[in-house]
């Protein structure tokens, strides 16, 4: 098994803004003072100039426009919705916001097996949104796939039994703990783990200060140290500038590279840059529009694509 993926697949979007049905429970999230029309402009600005950069160091990016007609504001991102594996299985997720279910297209399918990737399976647990059940993809997720590790904070978006049987499903051991953030002087749930952790090949970025039960916050450092990680601690003023929401992917030649936000990385210290940079070089590209607007960032964007070729 394999860590990392050459091939993301993301999403352009067209009618891009801040989403007011996740914005209940997403604090990452603001609003801007522009015009849908401005705001939208800006992010595709964003999302091209990052995918440019991607593509300049070799990653193979396929890039599927959103549909105009369906509006979903978040369909920036896919990694929510899905997860491609390498045994050729796709997962499809529960989503906690109704407009963002409507992200959820066979034309990706299409569009990936054109590509020549072979697909076996669809495990859809999307049906547990009857009951308010949600487990939304990667963003809740955080798979070891070496391992066969699934770290998971829970929240409203991330459901401990759902969690379980994904589990048994892709057979992976889970991790559960709770992530928890101050607003407006409560300790409230982190709506996504890859807000708050990053798992690259042999190291993880990780804003340990969120996992206020110390038994739990040992047993997720346990898990990490026990399969090889070197484990890089953020701040929670860091993580609020993105700096948890990274992916490591890989470039020309099977080069790393560790992706994140402008912002992000701005907000590192000279010592932790050194520190992920000891493992491999660090690709930042602007995206304040869609971080500001969208709540989420880099590592949202970009759902890896494992799936064999045929």
């Amino acid at each position: 098994m394999q860590q990392t993926t050459n091939t993301i697949l993301m999403i352009r979007p067209v009618n891009f803004r801040m989403n007011e049905q996740t914005a209940v429970n997403n604090y990452f999230q603001e609003d801007i003072d522009l015009k849908n029309a401005e705001i939208n402009a800006k992010a595709q600005a964003e999302f091209d100039a990052f995918v440019e950069k991607l593509r300049a160091v070799g990653v193979n990016v396929i890039v599927e426009l959103d549909d105009e007609l369906m509006d979903t504001p978040d369909s920036v991102f896919p990694n929510n919705w899905v997860s491609f594996h390498q045994n050729g299985d796709i997962a499809m997720y529960p989503m906690f916001a109704e407009n963002r279910r409507k992200e959820r297209r066979d034309e990706v399918f299409i569009r990936l097996e054109k590509e020549g990737f072979k697909i076996n399976n669809i495990i859809d647990y999307t049906s547990a949104e009857d009951q308010d059940v949600f487990l939304e993809g990667t963003g809740s997720l955080l798979l070891d796939r070496v391992n066969n590790v699934a770290y998971c904070a829970l929240s409203p978006r991330a459901d401990e039994e759902l969690l379980i049987e994904f589990c048994e499903d892709f057979e992976y051991t889970p991790v559960v703990f709770t992530a928890k953030q101050t607003v407006n002087g409560k300790r409230l749930s982190i709506y996504h783990t890859n807000v708050m952790m990053c798992l690259a090949e042999t190291f993880a970025v990780i804003c340990l200060e969120t996992i206020d039960d110390k038994s739990e916050r040992k047993n997720v450092t346990t898990h990490l140290e026990k399969t090889g990680k070197k484990i890089i601690t953020i701040t929670q003023t860091q993580m609020h500038h993105f700096a948890g929401n990274m992916l490591q992917i890989k470039g020309k030649d099977d080069k790393l590279y560790m992706v994140m936000s402008q912002v992000a990385h701005d907000s590192l210290s000279e010592a932790q840059v050194a520190l992920i940079e000891a493992h491999c070089p660090i690709l930042s590209s602007s995206l304040e529009t869609i971080e500001t607007c969208g709540g989420g960032s880099a590592r949202c964007m970009m759902a890896e694509v494992f799936l064999p070729k045929d």
